[in-house]
């Protein structure tokens, strides 16, 4: 089985969570054969296809970029091509271009759409293009919800009840990079241990500014780690309030970002819109069974994080919460280190890589009237539980 996923970023120029779950979804259905392409946008594409262990990756061109729409010429020549090649072809939602390309390809082929968020900040251009929006989501074989919570609370996905799948984002702890001891001891020598952390594209939506008021005056250092656009605003909020217990470390390796979390005391994630659909990065906190801290928005951050059995979940854009609940995990190690196990069994039991992918694959098969998979095996690695070791001492 061939299956095409389109989506407007894509590793290795960009490592969001919709990158993640993409290649997670390909990494994990070989097993059932089915080959993946990944067909993307990027500022300086290779010549040649790249390829990577979970798929070949096309890169196109990005020509404009409009209300992180990135758009195309090239592209839409090469999807046309790709449709082509291809059994199943995957959308990524939102990504307004790819409605385009889809209608003027006249693709014929079965199409899924993983639906990752509701368009939340542009709303002025929301309303122009809601009826190519509807006119896509109605065309499309069947349409995927990353969390029964996304489904139950966005408008959109309610009115295509009829063709909605809900299919929880999983990764596959074989696919991390396990931090070896000199990569934790040289982690720890940098960075110390016992902080929070926060992992992530420097987003708007990641209520990061809430954050640095929270641990403002506090005992506890704060490490932040990864780039993005919110990166200048956030360096000089802190140099004007003269906070001297946050870390910028700017991008990290995967060894480096699976040593921090090995390291630190609680995963903080204090996103303030439901453009934060699930957060890929909760996923990967809870496999190394750390403690987390989320917000409620009615999405997949809290089906991942519960409330008093695997962290500590508060209203968005609260820092006098978030503040609160730092102190409870900081002053109570035993219970941080409770809810560090509950969310790595809870990874274990609902947030496999293997098990995602399987659902897909019975999804494309059901597309293309195969018969379903067999029963799924369980992901696998050297060392079952490499994700709990313990902090260097």
């Amino acid at each position: 089985m061939r299956v095409l996923h389109f989506y407007r970023t894509y590793f290795p120029e960009t490592q969001g969570g919709g990158e993640e779950v993409i290649r997670q979804i390909c990494l994990n259905s070989r097993q059932y054969g089915v080959t993946s392409r990944v067909l993307t946008l990027c500022d300086e594409p290779s010549a040649a296809p790249l390829h990577r262990p979970e798929a070949t990756v096309y890169q196109q061109k990005r020509n404009l970029e409009i209300a992180s729409c990135s758009m195309g010429l090239s592209a839409i020549a090469q999807f046309r091509r790709q449709v082509q090649w291809a059994d199943v072809v995957h959308y990524h939602f939102p990504w307004p271009f790819a409605d385009i390309c889809h209608y003027a390809s006249q693709v014929d082929k079965p199409t899924v759409v993983t639906y990752h968020s509701d368009i939340i900040r542009q709303q002025g251009l929301l309303r122009l293009y809601r009826p190519l929006m509807h006119q896509f989501l109605g065309s499309v074989s069947r349409i995927v919800a990353t969390s029964p919570q996304y489904a139950a609370t966005s408008p959109v996905l309610q009115r295509y009840a009829s063709k909605l799948d809900v299919i929880p984002i999983g990764i596959s702890e074989a696919s991390y990079t396990r931090p070896t001891r000199a990569a934790l001891e040289r982690a720890a020598a940098r960075w110390g241990q016992n902080f929070f952390l926060f992992v992530g594209v420097l987003r708007y939506y990641k209520g990061l500014r809430v954050l640095l008021e929270a641990v403002k005056d506090t005992p506890y250092r704060l490490i932040i780690a990864g780039k993005g656009p919110e990166e200048a605003g956030l360096k000089s909020y802190l140099e004007r309030q003269r906070i001297t217990n946050v870390v910028m470390a700017g991008h990290v390796c995967d060894e480096e970002k699976m040593a921090l979390l090995t390291l630190a005391r609680a995963f903080v994630l204090p996103s303030c819109e439901r453009s934060e659909a699930f957060g890929v990065s909760l996923l990967e906190s809870a496999m190394c069974a750390r403690p987390m801290i989320s917000t409620e928005l009615g999405t997949g951050t809290s089906h991942v994080n519960r409330d008093g059995e695997t962290g500590i979940v508060v209203p968005p854009h609260d820092a006098a919460a978030l503040r609160a609940a730092m102190h409870a995990l900081a002053d109570d190690p035993e219970r941080a280190g409770a809810m560090g196990l509950n969310a790595r069994q809870r990874f274990e039991s609902q947030f496999r890589g293997s098990d995602m992918a399987a659902s897909y694959v019975r999804l494309y098969r059901a597309l293309l009237r195969e018969p379903a998979p067999l029963a799924p095996p369980r992901d696998t690695h050297p060392a079952a539980n490499s994700m709990q070791t313990q902090p260097v001492e």
